[in-house]
């Protein structure tokens, strides 16, 4: 087994001992804090030079930028990983990771500690041996809620003279690089009834009624929504005060998952198709991101091709949910391809450790050599 395969393992245990669930997800949670300080002593030790970027208005919502030793105009290539998870309510034992053979069980195994360990193995491989790339780690906070922490990384990097070439981005894929990710959008219709006793409820405004309209009407849309590549569901739904009170008010959470090509602001004109003029309500888009594909050529591409060769995977990935990918893509281009396992975001989340090990020895023997055309700009 490769040195930097049994760090990676190694690793990926200590990161899965460290509770940083994501305190946006569960009020009053761990954060990344521990865990930003755990992985920074490391890499300082191995002659990284180390910054910590908050996330800006927000307390201890820490991430690591590492930036491996070595000459400044090499081509350069950021590994990004995020360290927050999702709750553990259900698990008994979340942050004791547990190995079963090839598996290594706990929250944030596969999402995405896995790909973490084997990125920061591999980086740190690739320095010790004087590779012709130089290797940056991008450790976020706040992946699995706002993005706060990539936001913040991306936009210290220029601050930093950090002039990346090519992203990658662990999230679990089963080693398979990802050809394109889905986006979403998140719409909140409010209805405004009249409130009357209900014993002569024909003197009142049934918000609730018109609410229960939406949502059937959003369930009668969804297969064609979902025949066009895309999603469309009621999440949350609320309205009334009384049982004896015709409701005034209510409101629900329509999401859109957007096919690559779709905008995912227009989301706000498909669910406002579905209210009819007398409802009395109104619809506003809180949160939305765009779709991504994989460029077709380039240094994404090649980078792609030649882990594909080693790991004997094909981009055949086609993510349902949302990544970071299309921000990152803004920066430089960027591919998406990690170790998978099972569980994720549920109560009994793996990794397989065969995954991890393996991207870890792809890596490094793909970037021990890089090619001269990831900056053709290039004096």
């Amino acid at each position: 087994m490769h040195e930097a395969e049994i760090s990676a393992v190694e690793l990926l245990a200590e990161l899965v001992a460290i509770d940083s669930v994501n305190p946006g997800l569960v009020p009053g949670a761990a954060g990344e804090t521990r865990i930003v300080e755990h992985v920074r002593t490391r890499l300082d030790a191995t002659g990284f030079a180390t910054t910590v970027v908050d996330a800006p208005g927000v307390a201890d919502r820490p991430s690591l930028l590492a930036v491996a030793p070595g000459p400044e105009d090499q081509p350069t290539i950021v590994f990004v990983g995020h360290l927050d998870t999702v709750g553990v309510d259900g698990m008994a034992h979340p942050f004791v990771p547990h190995v079963d053979g090839d598996r290594l069980s706990g929250r944030g195994a596969a999402d995405m500690k896995g790909g973490v360990a084997a990125m920061v193995a591999a980086a740190e491989h690739l320095s010790s041996a004087g590779a012709a790339v130089r290797p940056v780690l991008a450790l976020v906070s706040d992946e699995e809620h706002a993005c706060l922490g990539s936001e913040a990384v991306i936009a210290a990097l220029p601050t930093l003279g950090i002039r990346p070439d090519v992203c990658l981005i662990a999230e679990p894929t089963d080693l398979a690089p990802c050809r394109s990710l889905r986006g979403f959008a998140v719409v909140r219709v409010t209805f405004e009834g009249v409130a009357a006793h209900s014993s002569q409820a024909e003197l009142g405004v049934n918000a609730v009624t018109h609410l229960g309209r939406l949502l059937h009407a959003v369930d009668a849309r969804a297969d064609a929504v979902r025949e066009s590549g895309g999603d469309l569901v009621a999440t949350v739904a609320a309205g009334g005060s009384s049982a004896f009170v015709v409701p005034d008010h209510a409101e629900c959470l329509v999401e859109m998952r957007t096919r690559p090509e779709l905008a995912s602001a227009a989301a706000l004109d498909e669910v406002r198709s579905l209210i009819a003029p007398g409802w009395r309500a109104d619809a506003a888009l809180l949160a939305h991101r765009d779709g991504w594909r994989m460029d077709p050529a380039g240094p994404a591409a090649d980078l792609a091709g030649r882990l594909c060769d080693v790991l004997g995977t094909t981009p055949t990935f086609d993510a349902p949910y949302w990544m970071e990918a299309p921000l990152w893509q803004q920066v430089c281009p960027t591919l998406v391809c990690g170790p998978s396992g099972g569980g994720l975001h549920a109560v009994d989340e793996w990794v397989d450790l065969g995954q991890v090990r393996a991207l870890t020895t792809a890596l490094i023997t793909v970037l021990s050599t890089t090619p001269t055309d990831w900056r053709p700009d290039a004096d």
